[in-house]
This record gives structure tokens, C-alpha cells and sequence, in this order.
């Protein structure tokens, strides 16, 4: 079976080509390259004209940033719904920062596409160095929080997170094969724009499913899996290679003394939703304690934060690189989902 597998952040998008025939995965051809958010927020910049933006629903940060520019020299932004919640899922607030929304390109606007996985960028880039990238199934990775109305993104993202791990749970059941829940709107939108085979999942979980495949994870031992991301760092407490326990926060909040406390108590089954909230994290959600870590295994941008408490540290390079966490676990999810 032969894989692509796509792990989109705000600074990169980590990608990997995997064919099961081969012996090993290190041998899958592997790119890391800039994210979308980040080449379409270049592309607007670089635009002095009123834009019609069309296409999916993706992943905001730096391209949000550059349509507020946008609108800040004087320029139009129109939008279709699809592509403006990109912005927020509240359309009304989307139209509140000066952002049409319109169904198509009245005006005969400069146009824009919106897309996370740009599947012709990356099979040309493979074509450059003659891999034909033929695939069965896409696995796709990318962070949602949902549309969660007056509720708001953080309590609504923990919440959905609490309901599907009502029991210990491996990782790979944090993932959807043809079936994204509606309130999943940039998940959503992935699955509905690709017309083949498709897994997608929260490239949180995908990071952990991925960790599980370093070597030195030891399924028998208790284990911490931390990903340290740019905006969000979340935990998951490990026994027999299942989640019983998982904290969310942001990473600019979380000192070195603070992540390591919290990590501690996840562990020993202790940390409590309402003090992670009222921190201003998205919240924790633990079935009981694992015991005390063996080795917490660290992954994401930010993981050399953990480096610096007292905690046996050790930082995931299944596959044998670090940048390969999340499409290890797409790929890992994937094979879950079609052998199981």
C-alpha cells in the first residue's frame, strides 16, 4: 500500500511517502517544507490589489495576519463562506474586520485558492526528483478546534476531546476515515475537497500516535507524550500504548517549572480540568494515573523546553527524524484503520 502522508503546522508542513512494500519506513521519501498558511500569507503580501479568496477552509495564523494587512492598506478581501472560516467559523465576526463574503468573484477580483494540502505542489516536487507519488490512501494532519458556537474554541475543542476518550484509548482512534464530524470544519473541508481515500486527524494526536513508533518507547513502562507546538502544547499520559490522560495549554504560558508540575500530577492521575481552564489552558482530562514516567517523549517545535526541567527527556525520532512525528502517526493511524 503506498501512503502520503501530510502533517500541516503554522511553520512547516512535514510529508512523507511511504510504501508498505519497503522493509523499513526510514527508507520513505520525507520533505519538510514551508506551510500553506505561511506561502499564501507571502503570496497576499506580495499583492496590491483588491482579492476574491475562494477554496477551503484552512489553517489561520500568519494568512489571517496578512488579510487584516490587506484590509489595513485599503484593499477589498471578499470571501466565500468556506474560505472565510479560515478566519473564525462566526461568520459575523469574520464581517465585522471589514471581510466580505460572497458566494463567487462578482467583481472580477484578483483571486486567491485557500488549500492546506496542495497535492499538485507536492507530487511536482516529487516528479523533479522521478518518484511518481501514486498513493492509495492521503493521511492529512492539521489542528481543529471546532465549531463550537457561543461556547467558544478552547471549551469546545476539550469538550469533543472528553467524549472520545470516555476509556483508555490508543491514538490512532483519534483519527477519521471518510467520517469528519460537520463541527470539524477545516477537517471537514479537507475530506470534502479530496476525491480519493483520506484520513485526517488532530495533528496533536497524530504527533503522539507517531512518538509510540520512536525505539525507545517501551509499551510495558508508563510514558508521558509531550508536543510542544508554536501556539499549543499538549500532554498524554501512556500505559500499554493507550491514552489515559491528556492536558492542553498554550505554550507561551507554560514555564519551564509549570509544564513540569503539570506533566508530574497527569501522570500520577491528579491534574484536574479546572485548574488547567482557569490557567488559561484548554483543559485536562485524566482516567487515572499511569505512575511515574519511565521517560516522557517530546516532539514539536517548542520541545526544547522540556530539555530544561529535571524530567528523563528524550526527543521522538521514529522513522530516525524528529520532523517526522505526525505523518509517522498518520501513517501508523492508517494502517489501524485498514487492517483493524
Amino acid at each position: 500500500m503506498k501512503i502520503l502522508a501530510v502533517d500541516v503546522g503554522v511553520g512547516t508542513q512535514d510529508i512523507m511517502y511511504h510504501d508498505t512494500g519497503i522493509d523499513r519506513i526510514e527508507n520513505s521519501i520525507k520533505m519538510v517544507m514551508p506551510s500553506p498558511t505561511r506561502i499564501l500569507a507571502d503570496k497576499l503580501r506580495n499583492i496590491d490589489e483588491d482579492v476574491f479568496i475562494e477554496g477551503q477552509t484552512m489553517g489561520g495564523g500568519p494568512v489571517s495576519s496578512a488579510i487584516r494587512e490587506h484590509i489595513e492598506k485599503g484593499h477589498r478581501v471578499v470571501m466565500t463562506e468556506e474560505a472565510a472560516r479560515t478566519i473564525r467559523d462566526d461568520l459575523e465576526r469574520v464581517r465585522s474586520r471589514g471581510i466580505e463574503i460572497s458566494p463567487e468573484n462578482r467583481d472580477d477580483l484578483r483571486t486567491v485558492h485557500f488549500t492546506d494540502v496542495n497535492l499538485d505542489a507536492i507530487t511536482g516536487a516529487l516528479a523533479c526528483f522521478d518518484v511518481s507519488a501514486e498513493f492509495d490512501i492521503l493521511g492529512v494532519a492539521v489542528q481543529d478546534h471546532g465549531a463550537g458556537g457561543d461556547m467558544g474554541d478552547r471549551n469546545f475543542r476539550f469538550m469533543k476531546i472528553r467524549e472520545r476518550l470516555s476509556e483508555p484509548l490508543k491514538p490512532e482512534e483519534f483519527s477519521y476515515y471518510g467520517d469528519v464530524p460537520a463541527h470539524f470544519t477545516r477537517m471537514k473541508s479537507i475530506q470534502d475537497a479530496v476525491d480519493q481515500p483520506v484520513l485526517i486527524m488532530d495533528s496533536k494526536f497524530a504527533s503522539v500516535a507517531g512518538a509510540l513508533s520512536d525505539p525507545l518507547f517501551d509499551p510495558k513502562k508508563p510514558a508521558v507524550i509531550v508536543d510542544a507546538g508554536n501556539g499549543h502544547t499538549l500532554a498524554a499520559s501512556i500505559m500499554d500504548g493507550r491514552i489515559h490522560g491528556v492536558m492542553e495549554h498554550h505554550t507561551r504560558m507554560l514555564t519551564r517549572d509549570k509544564l513540569e508540575d503539570f506533566i508530574n500530577r497527569l501522570a500520577a492521575g491528579e491534574l484536574t480540568h479546572r485548574e488547567i481552564h482557569a490557567d488559561g489552558g484548554h483543559g485536562a482530562h485524566v482516567l487515572g494515573g499511569v505512575g511515574e514516567p519511565e521517560m516522557v517523549i517530546t516532539a514539536g517545535p517548542q520541545r526544547h523546553i522540556l530539555d530544561e526541567t529535571s524530567l528523563n527527556t528524550h526527543h521522538a525520532a521514529p522513522a530516525g527524524d524528529v520532523m517526522m512525528t505526525g505523518p509517522v502517526g498518520l501513517i501508523r493511524s492508517i494502517l489501524y484503520r485498514v487492517e483493524s
